[in-house]
């Protein structure tokens, strides 16, 4: 398998891969109550030792922004990846988010040769699911208490989304 392209360019912002340099920043976005609630405290390391994922900055005017990962499924079976991000609550409604995601798949239907990418916000993130829905992930189905929430206390239900490699540039 190839290796993770240093940087992707969107129309508004700039991914890179995740570096020493962005992990303030990172840490700083990631505690802000907004994506706090859907993302909790990191692991120790974070996210320089995590495993089984990319990482990239996402960077609005060479400024991070967010940050947007992927992981590969590579059984050949199952093949596919997904992906995830959170992004700056001072940025929120700006597409900053759409347009990072929108960039992050085309790299993996183009680049990686992915055919299928799946994206499991929490059911009520109304906002994130606009987003993916803008980029054109579809629907496929509720998952019943499928992730803990940020207070560690209850479990919330997630929205599988998926989107076929045919329709990633089809979306409205």
């Amino acid at each position: 398998m190839a290796t993770p392209a240093e940087a992707l360019r969107g129309e508004h912002v700039v991914l890179v891969l995740v570096a020493a340099a962005h992990v303030d920043d990172l840490l700083r976005l990631r505690s802000t109550p907004e994506v706090h609630a859907r993302w909790r405290a990191p692991s120790e390391g974070w996210p320089l030792l995590e495993t089984g994922s990319t990482r990239y900055a996402v960077l609005v005017d060479d400024v991070v922004r967010g940050l947007v990962q992927y992981g590969e499924e590579d059984d050949a079976d199952y093949r596919h990846a997904s992906i995830d991000v959170f992004v700056d609550p001072a940025v929120h409604g700006r597409g900053v988010g759409t347009d990072a995601v929108r960039t992050l798949a085309r790299h993996l239907v183009h680049d990686r040769g992915h055919h299928r990418l799946v994206i499991d916000p929490a059911a009520d993130n109304e906002p994130a699911i606009r987003c993916y829905a803008k980029v054109g992930f579809r629907p496929v189905g509720v998952m019943r208490r499928y992730e803990r929430d940020a207070d560690g206390d209850g479990w919330h239900d997630g929205l599988l989304m998926d989107l076929l490699a045919d329709e990633l540039d089809a979306a409205p």
